[in-house]
């Protein structure tokens, strides 16, 4: 089986999950081992020495999640973060730029600005849905990488992979997309024209709330080579049973992925309107500014949307600690519902910066419950305002 001859579902079930040649099991192995016996010294069975460097369990899943995502090469991480760190070090040098969307996960602009910065990469934020400003930050001043989410964490804000691409390339640099909320499922942004994509496997991809992990996926052969490298040589691999739960949660991916965005389409839809409520921000919403491009770039419009109250930061409070079946946690992506305030919880660490998100939002990650349930746990908390 090749990556273009089945449908999506097929490559998730299949494509790196070859029946154990010992036993016939239809599950990979957990290969819970940090050391292979050598027949002779440089003798290596299947290629395997040591698990830093290699392990059966993750490069299934690796070939399995370049053959979701449509890519040659995938790498398979202990974070996402830990994927976005490995991408930055093995790509740029200090003195590099970066260039970066003015609504990414908290996680990330710290990563850039307080870790990597010490190192001398420079970074510069823009709005990524507005192509001209793009093209005038990116323009002439040593950008190595042109960074989006979309849709973005945790505006929702949609941005053209494809008008994105054509502008990193004219000034000689790669588009990294961030596609956690969209998932291999509903966009691939290298069929887009973007060079690399990065996941917080965690999310989506994992599923179940239960794991851990990041990937980067990419075609280039010669930028794959010191992905490798960094990898191997700073040593933030999946642990295997890590890898396992992963691949687990991948053959579900589709199926999952269609119940998240009809149970968010739904609630978005209910939720205009409504007492209390200021905006709801989800991209299958028409009126969203980025509903068409969305409805182009993507199968789909994901199971997360970010919610304004008119009651500000009280409210936002009063909403979250009141949901019963919308768990107050960070994350996202699970099979249960979650309600995350971003100001206090995942972008803290962007309060004071031009990255900041207003205490008045709510982001939801909409589960696979019961529909009618997941609206009567909202209205009971709104009913509270």
């Amino acid at each position: 089986m090749t990556e273009t001859t089945h449908g999506f579902e097929t490559r998730a079930i299949h494509a790196g999950q070859e029946p154990d040649a010992a036993t016939g099991a239809v599950n990979v192995p957990i290969h819970q081992s940090s050391t292979f016996a050598q027949d002779a010294i440089g003798a290596l069975r299947g290629g395997y020495e040591y698990g830093r460097a290699g392990n059966p369990t993750r490069d299934a899943l690796q070939e399995q999640l370049a053959a979701i995502e449509g890519a040659r090469h995938a790498f398979s991480f202990s974070s996402g973060l830990a994927a976005e760190d490995a991408l930055i070090r093995a790509l740029l040098e200090p003195g590099d730029r970066i260039v970066i969307g003015d609504d990414v996960y908290g996680g990330t602009y710290r990563l850039i600005d307080r870790v990597l910065g010490s190192w001398g990469v420079r970074h510069q934020v823009v709005d990524m849905s507005d192509l001209e400003a793009v093209r005038e930050t990116v323009t002439g001043d040593s950008t190595a990488i042109v960074w989006v989410e979309t849709p973005s964490n945790p505006m929702m804000t949609i941005s053209d992979i494809a008008g994105l691409a054509a502008i990193a390339h004219e000034a000689g640099a790669r588009l990294v997309v961030d596609n956690t909320f969209a998932s291999p499922y509903l966009q691939n942004p290298l069929a887009l024209g973007a060079d690399i994509v990065v996941h917080s496997t965690t999310k989506y991809i994992g599923g179940h709330s239960d794991v851990i992990g990041g990937a980067v996926m990419l075609d280039d052969d010669a930028a794959a080579e010191r992905i490798r490298f960094v990898q191997f040589a700073v040593g933030a691999v999946s642990a295997p049973l890590d890898a396992f739960l992963t691949m687990r949660g991948i053959k579900t991916l589709g199926v999952r992925m269609d119940r998240h965005s009809a149970n968010a389409q739904a609630i978005a839809e209910w939720l205009q309107g409504r007492q209390g409520v200021e905006a709801v921000h989800y991209p299958g919403l028409p009126d969203h500014p980025g509903h068409e491009l969305a409805a182009a770039q993507m199968r789909g419009f994901g199971g997360m949307l970010t919610v304004s109250f008119a009651g500000g930061a009280a409210a936002a409070r009063t909403v979250a600690e009141s949901t019963r079946l919308f768990t107050l946690a960070e994350s996202l992506g699970g099979v249960e519902s979650l309600v995350n305030h971003p100001a206090q919880m995942t972008h803290a660490s962007v309060q004071g910066t031009e990255l900041a998100v207003g205490d008045d939002l709510l982001r939801f990650s909409v589960g696979l419950e019961s529909l009618p349930d997941l609206i009567a746990d909202l209205e009971q908390a709104l009913s509270r305002l």
